[in-house]
């Protein structure tokens, strides 16, 4: 165990949600060992334990901000290596459900690049600093202590099995956490798990972008959701290097493939060309990848009637949502603040301050997974649980909401507020908001997309 004058805490997975946390316990003298099962890079390059990095990662403007607290200076170091700041809805092409939304002055924004790059700049900003040690090559295999008191983590790994004993131990290994089995070997109960599969695939490609056409915004092409046709999508994301990373998205009975040779018809497909148009003249710089690890996961440890002291879940081994939403960084972010803030108020080690954390983490991750459940339910065949009244309620006006905002920037600003994580989901029913909210649009959303005559030559698109 660590000494009187400090504390150890190990935290399983070195990805964004493992390093943000990393940095809000060291900040608070926790000396931090980041456990992690590949051999990380020291540059923007791939990694086998990340595969969703290929496709396409946004990271919103609320998730962003407040990383900016635990790592000041992170923004200008991403804009630095290549990343773009995208203002919204300025910098945004997009055609919602209900119509093509104006690009309007910002209000909001959001940080364009690679999930590799995010993942870089933040993990050699906080492996710098003192107190934080990287161990490689080991994954967890269980936990020591007992139902009442986590003690450390059992590791494995090319050098053996070994154990590593710790105050706090935080799982942050994603999707394929196996906490579940961990905590039931201790004697604790079932955590309640939930789960909404929209059956969504996702394919994505990445392109050089043709000359004069690097300063394409955001594109993306929504999916519809309530009709007996699959949901079909696509998003166009400017990266850095001057290329383009597109991802198609299709639910069950509508799914792109890996063939390179559909991926510039199927996008051709969908609600409007717009995004087959620009990519009719890139360069394709890689295969297509694909993955249908896209399942809306919850897990809801804060139910538990008992926690063990001293363990922790944060990021997707907690909620884990369908990436087409681009929530997934932003609330490993408010999670990791959510930790920082019960460090600040109380400090670690005082009788249930694992079980607050746990509570204000679910807290924290509980909007969008209430903003993903409640569309992806929505699509043909989809499997889960179908939603309660009031969020069949709630989906409602969040669906007028969203076509009141094609036509009204007082609607426009709480919507990508709510919808980047910058405000909390009772920003939409505020009185002022709510107001133009009922009264709807005043007229009918744009029929082509927002884009001018300049724009149109400059990218190679057809007058």
């Amino acid at each position: 165990m660590s000494s009187a004058n400090s504390r150890r805490a190990v935290v399983l997975g070195g990805g964004m949600a493992g390093m943000l946390a990393a940095a809000a316990l060291a900040d608070h003298g926790h000396d931090v060992v980041v456990v992690e099962r590949d051999r990380l890079p020291d540059t923007a390059r791939a990694r086998k334990g990340v595969p969703q990095a290929r496709h396409a990662h946004l990271m919103m403007s609320g998730g962003a901000r407040v990383i900016e607290t635990l790592l000041p200076g992170v923004s200008e170091r991403w804009l630095a290596a290549g990343a773009r700041r995208i203002p919204l809805p300025t910098g945004l092409v997009s055609l919602l459900a209900q119509g093509w939304m104006p690009r309007w002055p910002e209000m909001e924004y959001l940080i364009a690049c690679s999930r590799d790059l995010l993942d870089a700049v933040v993990r050699e900003q906080i492996l710098a600093r003192p107190g934080i040690t990287l161990h490689e090559g080991a994954e967890a295999a269980g936990l020591l202590g007992t139902a009442r008191r986590v003690t450390g983590v059992r590791l494995h790994g090319g050098d053996g099995a070994e154990e590593l004993e710790a105050d706090l131990v935080v799982d942050t290994t994603g999707r394929g956490s196996r906490a579940p089995q961990w905590l039931a070997r201790l004697g604790l109960p079932v955590v309640r798990e939930e789960t909404v599969d929209s059956g969504l695939v996702y394919a994505t490609r990445v392109f050089r972008a043709p000359p004069g056409a690097e300063d394409v915004p955001v594109v993306s092409v929504q999916a519809e959701a309530g009709t007996p046709r699959p949901g079909r999508g696509t998003t166009l994301l400017p990266i850095e290097g001057g290329r383009w990373i597109v991802t198609l998205a299709g639910t069950r009975g509508g799914e792109p493939t890996r063939d390179a040779g559909e991926f510039e018809p199927y996008a051709r497909t969908l609600r409007h060309p717009i995004v087959a148009d620009l990519i009719a003249r890139a360069e394709p710089l890689t295969e297509v990848h694909l993955t249908r690890s896209t399942v809306n996961r919850r897990r809801y440890f804060e139910r538990l009637p008992e926690w063990p002291a001293g363990f922790l879940l944060m990021g997707d081994a907690l909620a884990a949502y369908n990436p087409v939403y681009g929530h997934g960084m932003s609330v490993a972010a408010h999670s990791a603040a959510a930790l920082r803030a019960v460090l600040r108020a109380e400090g670690a080690g005082g009788p249930g301050f694992a079980r607050r954390v746990q509570r204000a983490a679910a807290a924290a991750a509980g909007p969008a997974w209430d903003l993903a459940v409640g569309e992806d339910v929505n699509y043909p065949g989809v499997v889960g649980a179908r939603p309660a009244a009031a969020a069949r309620l709630l989906r409602g006006y969040v669906q007028r909401t969203m076509l009141t905002a094609t036509a009204n920037p007082a609607v426009t600003r709480p919507l990508l507020e709510v919808m980047t994580l910058s405000r909390p989901l009772s920003a939409l029913f505020a009185p002022g908001v709510a107001v133009h909210v009922l009264r709807g649009p005043g007229r009918r959303p744009a029929a082509e997309p927002p884009i001018t005559a300049a724009e149109r030559e400059r990218w190679g698109l057809a007058p």
